[in-house]
């Protein structure tokens, strides 16, 4: 099916070359973006590949915000999400037809588990949630349990049915920056009513930069 990256990026505009060297090397069907920190009026255009944001309000320092670029060599579809979250979803066609959804949940933010719920039931299966969920447990290597990372324990158990294993590969694209990104190769099941990957739901971000 390809390669999916998701990136807390914590301000798109000042990463763009390392954007640019990480499709270079991955060539990914899909990269979800967190904290881009854009407003409407500023442009986010790469070569080969289509955006569907959703950028915060004005007033806000341009905090959060979220996007998810597709490359141009697999169809796809942006999807009308009704929510309040920092969220945003396309439909691909990689091999099969596959929803991503892109999420950023502040930390100090209230989410309701009703929010979380329904954003869920409006994505079409088999879909794949990327972001940062602000989520600490122990179910995914955490120390401790937080209660967003409760909140994302029951949104799994409400909704995974069957679960596609993915691997994470951690690989340094450049020693010297320190950046990391954490990549999944995997074959998603058609029968699996969503597929969450543990290293999709820990707090730590996908990409780190000192």
């Amino acid at each position: 099916m390809g390669t999916f990256l998701s990136w807390n990026c914590r301000g798109i505009r000042s990463k763009l070359q390392d954007l640019k060297g990480f499709i270079n090397f991955f060539n990914p069907v899909c990269i979800g973006l967190q904290e881009t920190f854009l407003s409407s009026n500023i442009p986010l255009k790469l070569r080969g590949y289509n955006s569907v944001r959703k950028d915060t309000s004005t007033g806000s320092n341009h905090s959060g915000g979220v996007c998810i670029l597709t490359s141009n060599l697999y169809p796809s579809t942006p999807l009308t999400l009704h929510t309040s979250l920092q969220a945003v979803a396309v439909q691909i066609h990689a091999r099969t037809l596959v929803t991503v959804c892109c999420v950023y949940l502040p930390p100090h933010d209230v989410v309701s588990q009703q929010d979380l719920e329904t954003l869920v039931d409006q994505l079409p299966t088999p879909f794949i949630l990327l972001g940062d969920f602000n989520g600490h447990s122990t179910l995914w290597g955490s120390d401790v349990t937080n209660s967003r990372g409760r909140q994302i324990e029951r949104l799994i158990s409400n909704n995974v049915s069957v679960c596609s294993i993915m691997m994470r590969k951690r690989t340094s694209t450049n020693p010297h920056a320190h950046s990391t990104v954490s990549i999944w190769p995997f074959v998603l099941l058609h029968f699996c009513r969503c597929c969450i990957s543990p290293s999709e739901v820990i707090s730590a971000t996908v990409i780190t930069f000192p």
